[in-house]
């Protein structure tokens, strides 16, 4: 370049190796070390995408002295969306994992230890049940689990020495039982004890964990923060400066990782969360109003709902609803709420939800792992409306109620 004139626009200019060192190199070492710049040539509106398991360090010293020295624990693209995800939850850390269940387990794990007490909300996400019963318990951990409609009182009642966690979901997973999350994490942090809380449901927009007193928010970012349905994510956000470091060794122990790629689509997706998470909301309480005429229909739990026996809590602690909520059809043979099921065609059915489509799921199956019985009076249904027309929807759901009324 003549004068020092920059190249144009689009053309990169290639300095990666010195003409006189290049000439003296083998190609195999040519091409394992071409391509190299020291800076970026533009900067975009997302971050760069760094496939990189080796970070190279610019001196010996840095070796050692707390520099990152491996991609494992995060590059550029990891960063920004745990950047943003502070933000968002208005955290002081936040770490990320491969999948919301991880999130929530590997949390868990990082604050429990043999001979600790845990207090898990009945209602809460099934495969958490399953790591509880399966895991904590084999690894000495003594779980008891309560009932979601316990105010505060009630629920420290259940506490003793050893209890050193709490784990909440509010509404609850399948049947959208409201908790007092704020008076909850009062009356546990006065006693010493931990609360966690999964706020996939609010997405970390529609409530803030943190600011209500919770120690620990997690989200499966692979639902409404994605968006898509195509990428599994989690996160953990916290204001305690100890507890992020016990999660931030946690997963320098036990090697959890997101890839660049991942991280980069759930950022882009935590970007529209705002405008989708309100579309969501807006056709999930048209429709659930829809059904609470339809005479198929004996009732439906959506706390944003006024006659839902969560409304009061739900309409002081949140700023709107998403799209996944319950509805309990009259009683009906199992061979009819298949029937109902297998008569949707825009309603796909699948155990996820948070993207843009709609889904269907019956839920009495997973009901029979609670330990507290539930007795709704019909077969309960869970929905998530996606981004479709309501009036498709509810044409789809329609024509489903009928045959499932035959």
């Amino acid at each position: 370049m003549i004068g020092g004139a920059k190249p144009p626009y689009g053309c990169r200019q290639h300095h990666s190796l010195a003409p006189t060192l290049a000439t003296r190199m083998d190609e195999e070492t040519r091409l394992i070390h071409a391509g190299q710049t020291d800076g970026l040539p533009a900067r975009t509106v997302g971050p760069p995408v760094q496939r990189g398991s080796t970070v190279l360090l610019p001196n010996a010293r840095a070796l050692y002295d707390g520099t990152l020295g491996y991609g494992r624990a995060g590059l550029a693209a990891q960063f920004a969306l745990m950047d943003a995800l502070a933000e968002l939850e208005g955290a002081t850390a936040v770490q990320l994992f491969p999948s919301g269940l991880a999130a929530l387990t590997a949390s868990i794990m990082a604050v429990l230890e043999a001979g600790d007490h845990l207090l898990v909300v009945d209602s809460v996400y099934k495969p958490v049940r399953q790591f509880c019963d399966k895991v904590l318990r084999r690894f000495g951990v003594t779980v008891d689990y309560y009932d979601p409609r316990l105010d505060a009182a009630g629920l420290l009642a259940l506490a003793g020495p050893t209890t050193r966690l709490i784990v909440l979901e509010s509404p609850g997973s399948l049947t959208f039982e409201m908790q007092d999350v704020a008076a909850i994490a009062t009356a546990a942090r006065q006693r010493g004890v931990l609360t966690l809380i999964d706020n996939t449901w609010g997405a970390g927009r529609l409530f803030k964990p943190l600011a209500h007193g919770v120690g620990l928010s997690v989200q499966a970012l692979t639902k409404y923060v994605c968006g898509h349905s195509d990428v599994f994510m989690g996160s953990v956000a916290t204001t305690d400066a100890a507890i992020g470091a016990r999660i931030a060794a946690s997963i320098q122990d036990h090697g959890w990782a997101v890839s660049p790629d991942d991280a980069y689509q759930t950022l882009r997706g935590l970007r529209t969360l705002a405008t989708r998470l309100d579309r969501h909301g807006e056709s999930g309480l048209t429709v659930a109003r829809w059904l609470a005429d339809q005479p198929q229909v004996l009732r439906v739990l959506h706390p944003a709902l006024p006659g839902d026996p969560g409304h009061a809590l739900w309409s002081r602690d949140f700023s709107g609803a998403c799209g996944l909520f319950g509805f309990v059809l009259r009683p009906g043979a199992p061979d009819r709420v298949e029937a109902f099921l297998d008569a949707l065609k825009l309603f796909g059915l699948g155990f996820s939800w948070g993207g843009f489509e709609s889904l269907a799921i019956s839920c009495d199956p997973q009901l029979k792992a609670r330990t507290l019985p539930v007795a709704l009076g019909g077969p309960l249904m869970r929905l998530h409306v996606g981004l479709e027309a309501v009036d498709d929807l509810t044409a789809d759901l329609r024509a489903a109620l009928d045959v499932y009324g035959a």
